[in-house]
């Protein structure tokens, strides 16, 4: 599955429901998926050229036991792997710094990044920086950087975030507190490897948020102003995979073929949002995270309901095609309609698997939400939201979600 062609330029003008034309462009990495597929990554490190490869995992990952198998395959692939592990949740602009010194100092080459969609953040980073110099916040936006990135390996051990398969980078602006989205097609890793076995050691709100961001992605995909019929097909498929198999990865969480089937929704709904963009409900999510450190998916799954609801008004047909996808019997059913039901269903999952209901529950107060809404504005997830949002929109949907 490699398309090399660049995403699509967003359709700004006319109906969202209007099916795009003309020439659609996808971009994928090699995917490597299934069980036991981690024993691949000594391989596919040495046909990416590796000789002194940079691992960049957390702490969990290692206690996991997943690095010391990773290391091993490598190893035996006659590599000499170097290890930085310390990445946090919502990686920090002064962690990817110290990483780049790091790759610097040992004299790497191919990056790795193995855990969750922090360790793939942060190891694009690197990337970009051992490529192109400066500080990582030069490159916040879209296509800043202007020469090649060393080969990227990217191993997932969540079910959600698709950045082994985007063209994204989120980092934390520590001065700031606001997250910065990185967007470059030279950001969607060379290769991605999906063993669902890494998933059995996520802890549950863990899997319920990365889960929940899948889902996210697959919705704000289908609706995008960038959306494709390559990338409907992931999306949707995504979204019945999610609500299909996650509740049961809590309720069951040694069961494989649960764990595969998310594994798969979250490689899918990766390749949607990253050649559709995404929406409102990230937009926001980045402006939570970045003020208070709060788990992403966590965060999409509160605003999700919302922002459905608010997108329904300018797609609803859109929504008919989400909620079927999600197994609602929305047959000849108006769009904002079924929206309202898909914004339930969403909200009946996120309930139970243990998600708050509310922003106030993560520590958002009314008085955060004028600077919120504001970061919000500049975040380029917004670009492609379906429904234009003015400042006041943004504050409204926000204070809804308290």
């Amino acid at each position: 599955m490699v398309l090399t062609a660049t995403p699509a330029r967003p359709r700004l003008s006319g109906g969202a429901d209007e099916e795009p034309t003309g020439l659609v462009k996808f971009h994928a990495p090699e995917v490597v998926f299934g069980t036991g597929s981690l024993s691949e990554a000594g391989f596919a490190a040495a046909r990416l050229g590796a000789r002194r490869p940079l691992v960049v995992t957390d702490p969990g990952i290692i206690a996991a036991g997943w690095v010391d198998e990773l290391l091993g395959h490598l190893r035996e692939a006659g590599l000499r792997p170097v290890v930085w592990s310390q990445v946090t949740p919502n990686p920090r602009d002064h962690e990817v710094r110290a990483a780049f010194a790091h790759y610097l100092e040992w004299e790497c080459d191919v990056i790795i990044g193995i855990g969750g969609g922090s360790c793939a953040d942060a190891a694009k980073g690197v990337a970009v920086l051992s490529g192109n110099g400066g500080d990582i916040l030069d490159y916040r936006g879209v296509d800043r950087m202007t020469q090649p990135i060393p080969p990227l390996l990217i191993i997932p051990s969540t079910s959600g975030t698709g950045a082994d398969v985007s063209q994204f980078c989120i980092v934390t602006d520590t001065a700031r507190s606001v997250k910065v989205t990185i967007m470059g097609r030279a950001l969607v890793p060379d290769i991605s490897i999906t063993d669902p076995r890494l998933l059995v050691t996520m802890p549950d709100l863990l899997n319920a948020a990365t889960g929940l961001d899948a889902l996210t992605h697959g919705i704000e995909a289908f609706v995008s102003l960038a959306h494709n019929p390559l990338a409907d097909t992931h999306a949707l498929n995504a979204v019945g995979l999610v609500c299909g198999h996650l509740r049961s990865t809590i309720t069951d969480p040694l069961e494989t073929e649960h764990r595969r089937k998310m594994a798969q929704a979250s490689l899918q709904a990766g390749l949607a949002f990253s050649n559709a963009i995404l929406g409102a409900t990230h937009a926001m999510s980045h402006q939570v995270g970045g003020l208070l450190d709060a788990p992403h998916g966590v965060v999409n799954g509160v605003l999700l309901p919302h922002v459905i609801r608010y997108n329904a008004r300018a797609t609803p047909d859109r929504f008919v095609a989400l909620a079927a996808a999600a197994g609602l019997d929305v047959a000849g059913m108006p769009g904002e309609e079924a929206a309202d039901l898909l914004a339930d269903h969403v909200r009946r999952l996120a309930d139970d698997v243990g998600v708050p209901r509310g922003l106030r529950e993560l520590g958002v107060t009314e008085a955060d939400v004028p600077r919120l809404a504001d970061t919000t504005l500049d975040d380029a997830c917004l670009t492609t939201n379906p429904r234009a949002a003015t400042l006041h929109d943004v504050e409204k949907l926000f204070l809804e979600a308290l």
